[in-house]
């Protein structure tokens, strides 16, 4: 059973200072006046309140309510200018987000007068936020209960080219009420749609165990703009939502940014009016309980045709048979005995190897430029000019599990096109004005066939694109060699079906890994650029042998052969290299099951207590000893075995930055808050340093990784700005020892 350590929803903000008292209440401090005048008109008013209350029953997918213009503009305005100029924003990355944020402004309470006397009117609107007026405000819209003004929880936001917020519900411990208000810059231009940044709402259906689960398209997308104050009850299983890659505000570009302060209103604490002590049991689970709950579903080997075959011995070799079907598919350099000797040794060291150019040359040399044309005629290529795509891009849009026609009607990302009359996704999106009409690669027909793609969920867990299986109407074909079948798709199917399933590849990683593969798990992905990431999940009881085939087309440079020196250089600058598109496959430590799930922080653990409990229980166990740890690279006998730029033991800079300056996990551990500064102190850069292996994406390389149990697995979002999806095939496999016992008849063998 997979699980996912925990970590906040949404991120968590660092507090200027830790403070370890509560915070005095507002409601005694301010003048019923003076909260009132920072609003803007008749927003507290009961015919306001009455209007907003109708609009909250009636909203889709869930419940939430929209206010256009909250505060009186000249008030906001002093507030944006002191959030600029006074606060200090970090950028923090996990694998569900990531946004450049200050510290909890709870903590302006405890400042001094002179550092007050900086951020008058951000303490105002602070405290107008939590008084009981606007409290009883949210309470008559809403419905939530009494909501508490001692426990505040709120920060500055500032999402710039490439951050980004996933798919989750909110649901940490007594929060009752999410809220944004938007501060977009500049504020005197009207933000444009697709410059990104929306907040997405989901609709939800019941999953296999009958609990509410996203879909994996939004249907409703709420751009940012000034003054916008946007709230909603949080709601375990149904509150789902994301915040959409924002794609403008690197440098040069005016200033643009999505900039807001967002936090949460909780239920009455203990001692304030309407205090109800939490009930442990929930109706419904949070969206991070839910990914405690993933399961693989493995299949099994078929049966052997003989029944004197026995299981693939790890020291054995591979039969002519295994030899002349994995000769279709892999480098022959990679079926030597010699070769595979040595990267068994490799492995037996490392747990993990990457092994370049690892299929024929002939099929590599089909498939690369192919996959970029798919690309191309789904609008997932360069010409985007790093826009977010719509959701239905390169998928079936005309399967309703997918999108209905209502949700394309009311999402203003979708387009579908009738079964009858496909449309070339590129048409769509130059008639939205969203990239420039190109014609079609002239090796692609002119009219977009079926997509043979289908999108994977639910979103909260993990979305990205999955082969749809063969039509049964369909006619039977069998293209020889596979290299010379016109559509990439199909060759990614046969390496699926085939190749990864197969007895011959059982054996031969059976003879590289010293591990029986019993059961397997194979599937052809396709990660597109704005859309698709999976979260980080672990297997609970049991060690997992990974196998990764990276087929995610190089960077590519349209110039001429006379700059081409220049091109290689500048290739090497940008793209998935540098991991600026994201992508990456990151591997990372468990976490501390004792720590308080509502509090979080980056890892503190040391690594080498971590690999080291792995390794001694993997001992007694009587396995190899494995645990999931860094590779720098290897050569296997000059062969095209070798190491990747982008393969290593750190966590090549993606790890959150705290308050300290201090590296950290990109994805955080709970910790007790009064353990917090002490650990934080005590801790080097390396012990803090939670990552384990980080492989950036490439063409044609094989990754194999031995996971130990709860050792947490994901694959970072695909960033906007990338020129293409980033494509795989990745197995997972049940591993187990063969041994052979010592008796009367030396070929009986135990597995």
């Amino acid at each position: 059973m997979a699980r996912t350590h925990s970590r906040p929803s949404s991120p968590e903000p660092s507090l200027i200072k830790r403070i370890k008292i509560s915070h005095p209440t507002l409601d005694n401090l301010i003048p019923t006046d003076e909260i009132s005048a920072a609003f803007a008109s008749d927003v507290l008013e009961p015919s306001n309140v009455a209007k907003l209350q109708k609009l909250y029953r009636e909203s889709e997918p869930f419940h939430y309510a929209l206010v256009s213009k909250l505060f009186q503009d000249d008030l906001l305005k002093k507030v944006k200018d002191e959030c600029l100029g006074e606060l200090s924003f970090t950028e923090k990355e996990t694998d569900i987000y990531k946004v450049n944020q200050t510290g909890d402004l709870a903590s302006l309470n405890y400042l001094d007068s002179s550092q007050l006397s900086l951020l008058p009117n951000l303490l105002k609107l602070r405290d107008a936020l939590y008084s009981s007026k606007f409290r009883a405000f949210l309470q008559s819209v809403t419905g939530c209960g009494p909501l508490s003004g001692v426990k505040q929880d709120m920060s500055v936001n500032s999402y710039t080219k490439g951050c980004h917020l996933l798919n989750h519900d909110d649901v940490i411990g007594t929060r009752r009420v999410s809220y944004i208000l938007y501060m977009p810059l500049p504020n005197y231009q009207f933000w444009q749609r697709d410059w990104g940044g929306a907040l997405e709402l989901y609709p939800t259906k019941a999953g296999p165990d009958g609990v509410p689960e996203p879909e994996c398209v939004p249907s409703k997308s709420v751009p940012p703009s000034w003054n916008q104050f946007i709230f909603f009850e949080v709601q375990p299983g149904r509150s789902f939502h994301s915040v959409e890659e924002v794609v403008v505000g690197s440098g040069g570009e005016d200033g643009r940014e999505r900039l807001s302060i967002s936090g949460w209103f909780h239920a009455a604490q203990e001692g304030e009016e309407g205090y109800v002590k939490p009930v442990d049991e929930q109706e419904l689970k949070s969206s991070r309980e839910q990914l405690a709950h993933t399961q693989t579903a493995f299949k099994s080997y078929q049966s052997s045709q003989s029944l004197t075959d026995k299981p693939p011995l790890s020291d054995g070799e591979l039969s002519e048979e295994d030899l002349t079907f994995l000769s279709e598919f892999m480098n022959p350099v990679y079926l030597q005995t010699r070769t595979m000797q040595s990267l068994a040794s490799r492995f037996i060291e490392e747990s993990s190897l990457e092994l370049h150019s690892f299929l024929t040359s002939s099929i590599a040399e089909a498939l690369e430029p192919r996959l970029r044309e798919l690309d191309a005629q789904d609008g997932l290529g360069p010409e985007r000019n790093g826009k977010v795509p719509p959701h239905c891009s390169g998928v079936d849009a005309t399967n309703p599990d997918i999108v209905s026609a209502e949700d394309a009607a009311s999402n203003p990302y979708m387009t579908i096109s009738t079964p009858t009359t496909p449309l070339p996704l590129s048409n769509t999106l130059s008639a939205n004005g969203m990239i420039p009409s190109t014609p079609a690669p002239s090796t692609l027909p002119d009219t977009k066939l079926p997509s043979a793609w289908t999108l994977k969920g639910p979103p909260h867990k993990w979305r990205y694109c999955t082969l749809l299986p063969p039509s049964p109407s369909a006619p039977a074909l069998s293209i020889t060699p596979i290299s010379a079948h016109p559509n990439p798709s199909e060759i990614l199917r046969n390496l699926q079906d085939e190749l990864f399933p197969s007895q011959a590849f059982r054996a031969w990683l059976a003879i590289v890994s010293r591990l029986l593969p019993l059961r397997h798990f194979v599937e052809a992905r396709r990660f597109r650029p704005g859309l698709d990431y999976t979260l980080a999940t672990s297997e609970e009881n049991e060690a997992r042998l990974d196998v990764v085939l990276g087929l995610t087309p190089e960077v590519k440079d349209d110039v001429d052969e006379s700059r081409r020196g220049s091109e290689t250089v500048a290739s090497a600058s940008r793209g998935w290299s540098t991991a600026e598109w994201g992508g990456w496959e990151c591997y990372m430590a468990p976490h501390n099951e004792e720590d308080d799930p509502a509090v979080y922080r980056a890892g503190t653990y040391k690594k080498s207590d971590v690999l080291g409990n792995i390794t001694k229980k993997a001992t007694s166990d009587g396995a190899n000893g494995h645990s999931v740890n860094g590779t720098n690279g290897h050569t296997v006998n000059g062969s095209a075995a070798h190491s990747s730029n982008g393969t290593n033991g750190k966590a090549n800079g993606h790890a959150e930055v705290n308050g300290n300056g201090k590296r950290s996990s990109p994805i955080g551990s709970p910790m007790n808050e009064e353990d917090q500064d002490e650990s934080m102190e005590g801790a080097d850069d390396d012990e803090e340093d939670s990552t384990l292996l980080t492989v950036q994406p490439g063409f044609n390389r094989l990754l194999l990784v031995l996971r130990d149990e709860r050792v947490m697995r994901f694959v970072k979002y695909v960033s906007a700005a990338a020129e293409g999806s980033r494509w795989d095939v990745c197995a997972e496999y049940e591993a187990g020892i063969v041994q052979e016992e010592e008796g009367d008849d030396d070929d009986d063998d135990d597995q």
